[in-house]
């Protein structure tokens, strides 16, 4: 009976050891950062990141899309493209940013998006484009990290014509964690 009662404890520890040496290279592959999943998995956004302890945050300032047609009359919404064009333009801008941080679109966890009224859409923000635009870098095969997000309709934007603001927060481990993490500690 002392012999039953050990090989089952025994049993238990070696599947608390597994589940746990899963969670844990579970968690590594993500690099820590939990992205909580949307009840929609088709979305480009999670529902929350939590970011644990051990990491900077790098605050990406809003950015405006840059001219897309300057033969366009100044000051005009063609001047900067439709909300899509819009979109992918501010994204890159701050992908750049990202790249002179040694982080990348992948390390976002938590985006602002401002949208001016589109005439061409009634004075209404068109949610439908920029979320268009924003699964081109967020959600995708190529780069499937999720930031949460918040997108609200402005009365305008600080460049007459833009209809697209974005700013971004991002993640990486602290450069101390990072030297440990390399040594093996």
């Amino acid at each position: 009976m002392a012999k039953m009662k050990r090989l089952v404890a025994s049993s238990f520890i070696l599947a608390a050891i597994f589940c746990s040496s899963a969670v844990l290279a579970q968690t590594q592959a993500n690099d820590g950062v939990e992205r909580v999943p949307m009840a929609n998995p088709d979305l480009p956004i999670a529902g929350a990141v939590v970011v644990p302890p051990g990491y900077d945050t790098v605050y990406v300032s809003g950015h405006i899309p840059k001219v897309a047609n300057p033969s366009a009359p100044k000051g005009s919404t063609e001047m900067y493209g439709d909300t899509k064009t819009q979109t992918i333009s501010v994204l890159q801008q701050i992908e750049g940013v990202l790249t002179t941080q040694q982080i990348s679109m992948a390390d976002v966890v938590m985006v602002h998006v401002f949208l001016a009224g589109d005439p061409a859409n009634g004075g209404k923000m068109d949610f439908a484009a920029m979320n268009a635009g924003f699964a081109q870098f967020f959600g995708s095969k190529q780069q499937p990290n999720k930031p949460a997000r918040s997108t609200m309709q402005v009365v305008a934007l600080a460049a007459p014509g833009a209809l697209v603001e974005i700013e971004a927060i991002a993640v990486r481990k602290h450069a101390a964690t990072l030297f440990r993490h390399a040594n093996g500690n």
